[in-house]
């Protein structure tokens, strides 16, 4: 570390080194001596063969590496005060780059968290699930991901490639407090689930194979975010026993905050012995389980599916049914696939358009930079006539371009700050896990550093290049204004503008392409009257207390109270929940052999659930209250129904079983319900799919299942939730509401967030995008205005017209703009494909979003150039003639 001391100890170091050099010249004068030359001689003899004293020490002084480092540190105060006098450019140049860096470190932020470190669990990088698919349908459609007992134990015992396997089902859980019942979100797991995931509980203990035995006591544990939210983050609730689903189970352990496994706020253990509790079902052959397991090492995911997919084939064979397709396959999928799935590649796709707007950021100051270096042409040429070599002056320059990265990667970071909170405010919810903590981390803060370095070369490298290119002789003899060097130099500047335009086109196309799709999807046509719609999901007590005619008892009694509360206008009962789906059947229509299977989907209501939602009668007659009160065995069908399995034929009349009905609990089995009416289609799988086949039939032919209470409001439909409630509890205090709100929150929360995420950050990168590169087509057409100005004084003097100049400016700013603009659409054509599947209704190359875009952005180039278009045009010719 010697030329550290040194680089602190000048004075000292060139003492020593001045005493050095002397040493030896005269040692060499007394060798001279010693051989009988005079002393006179002697000295210039050593003087010849030594070489100039002064030119060996700064040889000596370049051969230290303090040298370097201190020109490097002149070369920062220089660049420091060069910058300072030229504070606009500055400030222009660190706003632009720190936004470039901001939104690029915000991003990487985001997919760093995601994609590398989202969970705190054990090697959470092998974890793996599979699910089955039906080679005979369409595309790669999961047929199910879930299992039977049997199936789990079968895989569980015969696999060779899992270290461990766990079980897992959800379901909802009623608490009762004696004040009323809520409803939590549960979950039964296999009693190695939390040892699987290998996070410690933040208050007691995990379960244990213990807790499955027989005898064993029911238990539960809870997370970390239930805990504080319903009691308070109160220890002493460890070891209480609380009355769950109206069974009372003991408190047997707390998670930590991080810990979110298997999306349930309270978990049972799953003991898998027959009739346990949790492995009792309504229906036979429960597909339930899903599963999670943690590969060997060294096994692959296709080893792991083929291994899998030769034991589900064996029980497939032995026990042929419903629950196999014809053909089938096993496909497994890692953790991480199956939690983030296609949001990864919105992430990816947000992250490509980010660092377009880092490219066009740099583009634009990289401009900024080169034109800086064409007025600066002179005192480069200075510079290099007092013998500063070539590498000398690219190193400073390279030097003013780190300065400017680095103080846009200190705002950048101080930007990042906040634009993270803004973006963890509008990631959709669902779409990262509770688990994924997203922070500016210190890796996340490297990668500015890096974003730094990478914005310093691409800012700084060419203008640099450019600055010292060619005969700098010539530099000296030009305007002091870099005239010579603003015409070598323009097409370069030009180049880079056309480099932005387009950039910044292809995030435009994207921005524009995801406002059409989202206007598609916010106005698309439900076939039904959202505004005003209640709905209210209502379970019924938990504790058995209810046979299937009594819960059919407590549904008319809520929904007759229902109705009669201020402000609701009519209200009823249905399974489903339109227009995001419902439940689904096989149907036999009596007379009519199909070898293929027919499905629809199915709906149990009341006689008033066409007037809540607005739909009218097209044939027949709608259900009646007679219908409702018998159980009649009648139905009400769509037009998509109709269509599709009557074709021209007359649907009343027809008779419709629903072989779903002789699988389930108390529902009437081998029964026909006969054709009546015909309603218009409305959505009923989600808002772009088309209408699907869909049967309407009483709700009293069976009190199963939950059920959801709809009503039409003539006031704000939340305002009355609050008494809704109170009505429930009035009639059952121990019946629960799973959820509840309107229908067009519902619709906003479900299907409107996710396009809207894409849309408004892809929006703002673009809109960044846009005024960096309108900033960058001014500064160009500025510079050229100021370079040109002799030549434009010229041109008035000798006539031309104030308006020719106006045009003649704008038509070089319009070329730039559409040379770009050309560049740009055929980049979109190619690229805005990837963005197809976050596209609804609109086609990823619609052609009004690319007319609209092109227009849009010949529009703000012109703006963009008119400004110095009328400076040009009002150039005094006497003072453009003396100009310099």
């Amino acid at each position: 570390m010697g030329w550290l001391r040194r680089l602190f100890h000048k004075r000292l170091a060139e003492k020593r080194l001045d005493a050095e050099l002397r040493f030896h010249l005269e040692q060499r004068v007394r060798d001279h001596v010693a051989s009988g030359m005079s002393l006179e001689e002697a000295r210039r003899r050593a003087h010849l063969a030594f070489g100039g004293l002064e030119q060996i020490k700064q040889d000596c002084r370049e051969a230290r590496i303090e040298n370097h480092v201190e020109d490097l540190l002149r070369d920062f105060q220089y660049a420091l005060r060069s910058l300072a006098k030229d504070r606009r450019f500055a400030v222009i140049a660190i706003v632009a780059l720190a936004l470039g860096i901001a939104a690029t470190t915000v991003m990487f932020s985001v997919i760093y968290n995601v994609v590398f470190d989202p969970f705190p669990y054990r090697d959470f990088q092998h974890s793996v699930t599979f699910e089955m698919r039906d080679l005979a349908g369409t595309g790669d459609a999961v047929t199910r991901n879930h299992y039977t007992i049997p199936e789990f134990l079968a895989i569980r015992e015969q696999n060779h490639v899992f270290e461990d396997i766990i079980g897992n089902y959800q379901l909802d859980v009623l608490y009762t407090d004696g004040k009323g019942t809520r409803r939590l979100r549960g979950g039964y797991v296999t009693t190695n689930g939390f040892d699987f995931l290998g996070v410690p509980p933040l208050l007691g203990r995990v379960f244990s194979a213990d807790d499955e035995k027989p005898s064993a006591p029911l238990v539960f544990m809870m997370n970390y975010g239930l805990w504080q939210t319903q009691f308070g983050g109160d220890s002493r609730i460890l070891g209480t026993t609380f009355f769950l689903n109206g069974k009372p189970r003991t408190l047997v352990g707390i998670m930590p905050q991080r810990f979110n496994g298997y999306d349930a706020g309270i978990w049972f253990p799953l003991s898998l012995r027959p009739g346990a509790d949790g492995t009792v079902f309504h229906v036979k052959d429960a597909n339930v389980i899903w599963t999670l397991a943690r590969l060997k090492k060294g096994v692959s995911l296709d080893a792991a599916a083929a291994d899998l997919d030769a034991i589900v084939h064996r029980l497939a064979q032995a026990s042929p049914g419903e629950l196999y397709p014809q053909q089938f396959k096993i496909v497994t999928r890692t953790l991480l696939d199956f939690v983030f799935g296609d949001f990864k590649k919105t992430l990816y796709a947000l992250l490509a358009a980010v660092f377009m707007l880092l490219l066009i950021a740099c583009i634009n100051v990289g401009n900024l930079l080169l034109a800086r270096a064409t007025v600066r042409e002179r005192e480069i040429a200075v510079r290099a006539s007092l013998g500063a070599s070539r590498g000398r002056l690219i190193r400073q320059l390279l030097v003013e371009s780190f300065v400017l990265a680095a103080a846009a990667c200190v705002t950048g970071c101080f930007f990042a700050y906040f634009g993270l909170k803004g973006l963890m405010a509008i990631i959709p919810r669902g779409a990262i896990p509770e688990e994924t903590v997203i922070g500016l981390n210190p890796v996340v803060l490297l990668f500015a550093l890096a974003i730094a370095a990478l914005a310093t070369v691409i800012c700084g490298l060419a203008p640099a290049l450019y600055a010292v290119r060619g005969n700098l002789q010539l530099s000296m003899t030009g305007s002091g204004k870099g005239t010579a060097g603003g015409f070598r130099h323009g097409k370069l500047r030009s180049g880079l503008v056309i480099a932005e335009v387009a950039l910044s086109i292809v995030l435009l196309t994207g921005a524009g392409l995801l406002m059409r799709s989202f206007f598609v999807l916010t106005h698309a046509d439900l076939g039904f009257a959202p505004a005003h719609v209640l709905y209210a999901e209502v379970a019924p007590a938990a504790d058995d207390r209810y046979d299937a005619t009594e819960k059919k008892v407590f549904f008319e009694q809520v929904v007759q109270r229902v109705k009669r509360l201020p402000g609701v206008i009519t209200a009823t009962e249905s399974l489903g929940l339109p227009p995001l789906g419902g439940a689904g059947s096989e149907i036999t229509v009596l007379g009519k052999p199909n070898p293929e299977h027919w499905n629809s989907m199915v709906d149990l209501c009341s006689e008033t659930y066409f007037q809540t939602l607005g739909l009218g009668l097209l044939r027949g007659r709608l259900l009646s209250e007679s219908d409702i009160n018998s159980a009649r065995h009648v139905a009400v069908i769509n037009q998509a129904f109709a269509r599709t399995y009557f074709g021209s034929e007359n649907p009343l009349g027809q008779k419709i079983k629903f072989n779903v009905f002789d699988l389930l609990p108390d529902t009437p089995r081998d029964a026909y319900f006969e054709v009546i009416g015909m309603v218009p289609d409305f959505r009923n799988r989600g808002l772009l799919s088309p209408p699907e086949p869909e049967a309407f039939i009483p709700h009293s032919i069976t009190g199963l299942g939950h059920r959801i209470i709809l009503a039409r409001t003539a006031v704000d439909p939340k305002s009355l939730l609050a008494d809704v409630q109170r009505e429930i509890w009035a009639v059952d205090s121990n019946a629960a509401v799973v959820q509840s709100g309107s229908i067009q929150d519902l619709l906003a929360a479900e299907a409107y967030t996710r396009p809207q995420f894409g849309l408004i950050t892809v929006g703002a990168f673009a809109g960044i995008g846009l005024a960096l590169v309108l900033i960058g087509i001014f500064s160009v057409m500025a510079y050229t205005v100021a370079l040109q100005t002799h030549e434009i004084g010229v041109r008035i003097a000798l006539g031309a017209q104030h308006g020719n100049v106006l045009k003649m400016v704008l038509w070089k700013g319009l070329r730039l703009v559409s040379a770009g603009i050309l560049i740009g659409v055929l980049a979109s054509l190619s690229l805005t494909r990837f963005l197809e599947g976050q596209l609804s209704g609109v086609s990823a190359t619609d052609p009004l979003t690319f007319l609209a875009v092109v227009t849009f952005f010949l529009a703000v180039g012109l703006l963009a150039s008119l400004l110095p278009a009328r400076r040009a045009a009002g150039i005094d010719p006497l003072v453009a003639l003396r100009y310099e």
